[in-house]
C-alpha cells in the first residue's frame, strides 16, 4: 500500500508531462516511453535528463546484452513525496 500510493502519485504527475507511463505493478520503478520528447538513445536521454533537468533515470537498454533501444527510461518512485513533486515539476517542463 505504501509503494502503491507513491506509484499512483507519480503516475498522476506524469499526466502533466509528455512522457508516457507503462504499466507498473509490484515494483517501485516506473518505466516511461520518452519518444514524444526525444530521438536520443536511452543512455544519452537519461544522461541529458540528469544533467540538464536534474532528474535521474535509468536507461532500460543497459539491461539487455545487445543494448536493445526502445526509447524507454525507468524512474524510481521510492522517494519522499517532496522529491517526487519536484521531479514531476521538472519533467513537466520538457
Amino acid at each position: 500500500a505504501f509503494y502503491q500510493r507513491k506509484r499512483d502519485l507519480f503516475r498522476a504527475g506524469l499526466a502533466r508531462t509528455r512522457l508516457v507511463p507503462l504499466a507498473s505493478a509490484g515494483s517501485y520503478f516506473q518505466c516511461v516511453d520518452y519518444s514524444a520528447v526525444s530521438d536520443a538513445s536511452e543512455v544519452d536521454f537519461c544522461q541529458w535528463l540528469t544533467r540538464e533537468i536534474g532528474v535521474a533515470a535509468i536507461p532500460l537498454s543497459v539491461f539487455y546484452r545487445d543494448g536493445l533501444e526502445q526509447r524507454l527510461a525507468r524512474f524510481c518512485f521510492a522517494k519522499k513525496d517532496e522529491t517526487l513533486a519536484l521531479a514531476l515539476e521538472r519533467l513537466a517542463r520538457i
